[in-house]
């Protein structure tokens, strides 16, 4: 079965968690359209989303659903995202669309977090897939200076200026042994924006889809 199928299966699924009325996050990437596109056959009984980037609200808005602002919801939000890497503790590379940083706001405001990924996207060490990282364009030398005292190589990604106006370092070579700890040395740096890890703010659940059919885990504890 095609990894295209395989995202699809896990997109399809997550409608199921799916309330009545409920506020619906939307995360960015190419699972993500896939949940999209079924959520539209749902659209009536929603009562909006909240995108997490233009190229996923040009979708949202392609197909007639009513985008929200963050800043005035009240209620809870089921915030609906893929991942470009996760590990058995559910924590996560997020980023290849240049979108983390709207990501990781709306995950940490919703009430409940969904992953949806195929197969492939689960791995044993995080960092295979580059980290991304969203700074402030002036800080470029000074933080490019400190991942290459971490130990990885970061490299800018070219001709991309993100939503919020900044650019992205990818961060190559790097095994992630300790999510947690990278994750606050990487923010303590001066002009980092958002890290593209995920290891605080994790999935409540996690939907995969594998060549056997669906997998759904449980997070039990965040």
């Amino acid at each position: 079965m095609k990894i295209d199928e395989l995202k699809k299966k896990a997109a399809l699924e997550a409608i199921k968690y799916i309330k009545d009325n409920s506020i619906v996050g939307i995360g960015t990437g190419s699972t993500v359209s896939y949940f999209i596109k079924a959520l539209s056959f749902i659209k009536e009984k929603i009562s909006g989303v909240i995108s997490s980037s233009s190229t996923s609200s040009e979708q949202i808005k392609k197909y007639g659903l009513k985008i929200l602002d963050l800043n005035k919801v009240c209620s809870p939000i089921i915030y609906v995202d893929g991942a470009d890497e996760i590990n058995n503790k559910m924590e996560m590379i997020k980023g290849g669309g240049a979108a983390l940083t709207k990501e990781k706001i709306i995950a940490a405001a919703a009430t409940q977090f969904i992953c949806i990924i195929d197969e492939s996207k689960q791995v044993k060490i995080l960092g295979n897939f580059p980290l991304p990282i969203e700074i402030i364009p002036m800080s470029y030398s000074y933080i490019k200076n400190q991942i290459i005292k971490l130990g990885g190589e970061p490299k800018l990604r070219k001709n991309l200026i993100t939503d919020n106006g900044n650019i992205i370092l990818d961060v190559y070579k790097f095994k992630i042994l300790d999510p947690i700890f990278i994750e606050e040395k990487i923010n303590s740096f001066p002009g980092v924006v958002t890290v593209g890890l995920f290891s605080k703010i994790k999935p409540d659940i996690v939907i995969i889809g594998t060549q056997s059919g669906v997998k759904t885990l449980f997070n039990k504890i965040k």
